[in-house]
This record gives C-alpha cells, sequence and structure tokens, in this order.
C-alpha cells in the first residue's frame, strides 16, 4: 500500500509543479530521475542501513559534543537563572546556535569550506541539469543560511536573470543553515533532520527543474565566489560569535510573536467557532499528510504540524510534534520531521528578499515579486522528502 501511495504522491507532486512551470516544453527528465533515485538511495541507507547508522550516530555524537561544549560557556554566563531540572528552550536550544557558528567561522577562515561547497558544487552540477552556479549555491545554503549564502555571490546579482535568481532562492528556502543543526537534533531525532538535509538538497534541484527549467551557457556559468575582507583570526572569532548570538535572538524573537499570535488566533476561533485555527488548517493539510505516507488516523494531527511550520516557521512546528508525538505513530513522527526540515514558510519570503535587497535592490524586489510561488515550489520540495521518507520507515 505505501509503495502505491508514494507513486501517488511523486505523480501529485510532479503535477503541481508542473502547472506553474514557466517552461513546460525545457523540462528535462534525465536529472530529475538521476536526482530522484539519489534521493531514494540516500534515504534507504540512512534509515534502514547500519552504514547510515553508523554515520547517523557518529553525526549525532559529534553534535552532541558541540552541544556539552556550548553548554559550559552558557553556564558560565547564565547559570543560576533556569531552576534546576529545568529546560529553558532559548538557554539549551537556541544559545548553542552561538557556537556553532564560530566553529563554522573557523572552517572559512582556514578555507575549508569553501574547498568543500566549490568542488562538490561542480559535482553536483554534473547530474542536476542546472548551472554551476546554482549547485555551487545550493551547498553553500545547507552550510550559511538562507540569507547569509547571498552574499557569497553578491558579485554574480546584478547580471543574474529573473529564472536563475528564482532557482538560487529555492534552494535557499528549502535547505537548512548547518548552525542550526544542533539544535534541531534536540527536538527531533538526528538521523531525520540529516536525511531531510540531503533530501531537501536534491529535492530542490527537482522541483526547480519542473517549475522552472532552462540551459545555461558555458561563458554564463562561472563561479565567482565573493570573497570576505581579509580578517585577523580573532575579528573573524568576534564577528562569527555575534552573528550566532543575532541569529539566537531573532529566532527567540520570531518564536515569542509566532506562538503568541497563533495562542491568540486558536482562542478566537475556538470561541467563535467551537474549533482551533490549526485544526481547521489540518484539515487543509491532512490529504498531502496521506499521501507522504501518514497513517489515517493520524492525518489531521500531521496535518495541523504541516501547516503550522509553512504559517509560522520549523521551531514552533517541531515544539508542538514534540507536545504530541506520543499519540502519533512512529511512522508519522519520522515524515513529519523530515517535512519540517527546511526554512520553507511565509516568513523565509521576507527574509531572503531582504537579503538579497541589501545587496541588490532591484533583484531583492524581483524576489518578492515571486516570492509566492518560491514558497510554493520549496513547500513541494519538503512534501517529496516526507513522501521518499514513507516508503523507507
Amino acid at each position: 500500500m505505501k509503495f502505491i501511495l508514494f507513486i501517488a504522491a511523486l505523480l501529485i507532486i510532479f503535477l503541481l509543479a508542473y502547472i506553474v512551470s514557466n517552461n513546460k516544453k525545457g523540462i528535462k527528465l534525465k536529472p530529475i530521475i538521476i536526482m530522484l533515485i539519489l534521493q531514494i538511495a540516500f534515504a534507504f541507507l540512512f534509515l534502514n542501513t547500519e552504514i547510515g547508522l553508523t554515520v547517523i550516530k557518529g553525526i549525532s555524537s559529534l553534535f552532541t559534543h558541540l552541544l556539552t561544549y556550548a553548554a559550559e560557556g552558557i553556564n558560565f554566563v547564565f547559570g543560576g537563572i533556569a531552576n534546576e531540572e529545568t529546560s529553558p528552550f532559548f538557554l539549551n536550544v537556541l544559545l548553542p546556535i552561538v557556537f556553532i557558528s564560530v566553529l563554522i567561522g573557523i572552517a572559512q577562515y582556514f578555507k575549508i569550506l569553501p574547498f568543500i561547497i566549490h568542488y562538490l558544487g561542480l559535482l553536483l552540477s554534473k547530474v542536476n541539469g542546472l548551472g554551476k552556479l546554482e549547485s555551487f549555491n545550493a551547498v553553500a545554503s545547507a552550510v550559511f543560511g538562507q540569507s547569509e549564502v547571498f552574499i557569497s555571490v553578491k558579485k554574480q546579482l546584478p547580471h543574474l536573470p529573473e529564472h536563475r535568481l528564482y532557482t538560487l532562492c529555492t534552494s535557499a528556502m528549502s535547505t537548512v543553515s548547518a548552525s542550526i543543526l544542533g539544535a534541531y537534533m534536540t527536538m527531533i531525532e538526528p538521523k531525520f533532520v540529516i536525511t531531510a538535509l540531503i533530501l531537501n538538497l536534491f529535492g530542490g534541484f527537482i522541483i526547480v527543474n519542473i517549475i522552472n527549467p532552462y540551459e545555461v551557457k558555458p561563458d554564463e556559468d562561472i563561479i565567482e565566489v565573493q570573497e570576505e575582507e581579509k580578517q585577523s583570526f580573532f575579528e573573524m572569532l568576534g564577528e562569527y560569535i555575534l552573528d550566532g548570538f543575532k541569529v539566537a535572538i531573532i529566532v527567540g524573537a520570531m518564536l515569542i510573536g509566532f506562538v503568541a499570535l497563533i495562542s491568540m488566533i486558536n482562542h478566537i476561533f475556538d470561541a467563535i467557532f467551537g474549533i482551533s485555527f490549526q485544526t481547521v488548517l489540518g484539515y487543509v493539510f491532512a490529504p498531502f499528510a496521506f499521501i507522504a505516507g501518514v497513517p489515517a488516523s493520524d492525518v489531521i494531527k500531521a496535518g495541523t504540524i504541516m501547516s503550522t511550520k509553512l504559517l509560522s516557521n520549523e521551531f514552533v512546528a517541531m515544539m508542538d510534534l514534540a507536545q504530541i508525538s506520543d499519540t502519533l505513530s512512529k511512522r508519522t513522527v519520522g515524515i513529519i520531521s523530515v517535512f519540517l526540515v527546511s526554512f520553507a514558510n511565509f516568513s523565509s519570503i521576507g527574509i531572503i528578499a531582504g537579503a538579497v535587497k541589501g545587496l541588490n535592490e532591484k533583484k531583492g524586489n524581483q524576489v518578492a515579486k515571486f516570492g509566492m510561488k518560491l514558497l510554493y515550489g520549496a513547500t513541494l520540495v519538503s512534501l517529496l522528502a516526507a513522501a521518499i521518507t514513507g516508503i523507507m520507515i
């Protein structure tokens, strides 16, 4: 049954992408098939093999140690604020982002990350049917995040046509930044975080190849990565420490606003209609949860979590999932966990448009113009990843 659902899910997802395609005759099937096979292979590796389990355990152990080291700094500054045996979200989930941001800065400073991003991007460009710049940007997005990644390609921004800009933005919204992987792993199982990261990388290429297919001429496909101004090692440390803290504060502020807003809307709906707003949205998203492989008994709850992520962000949805996970099947928890690991939500439209506009106002306005289509494509990427997870667990 689950394989029949998977085929149905693929047909529906691809049809939804095809409907809004800006060049239906230009869709290339070969790279789509290759990347779909790669997605299935990686999902099987990470979710159903001893090798994948070993890799996941290794990555999970690494982040566990990193979070332990981060806790040393957090306890030094904030020790005594939290009551004994309590686990404040801001201290335990968000503030470790500061330390992981520092490690990313060190890897960037010593040219480790640029090397990996450059050559992994070149390798991906051989199979995804897109340009080298698009491939580089997709890998960089998974490291730097949806706003910071555009700094690395700001020299190209003024010269990029709208269709290539859409691809870059889709990659940025479909992936997540390395600095918050540790935060996710404190909320959902690490194996689903890593699986989603890989699936979304390829899934972004698949959906873009349907919604936004095009050819890149060799003379247009040049990677000139923006070099950062040369800093001393300790200047770099200071910058990345502050950047990490800003991310933690921004995520915390958004959580306060979104959780409070959703609570108010739920209360109003409950008072007027006798049902919460999130439950209403749960019914809307229930069919998508079902085709992704969620058991029929869980589709309303799963749809509610999916809609919460779209309207607010993945952190709010992960917190809601944690509260009801005991009432859901393990299969449902796995499918929805993978769906949640991306930046595909309404607030990301403003974040990405603002980041691009800060570098080039004209291009930022273009991003704002296709913002809804961008969210539409990135959501299909998450749904595709969830559907593939559904046949593996």
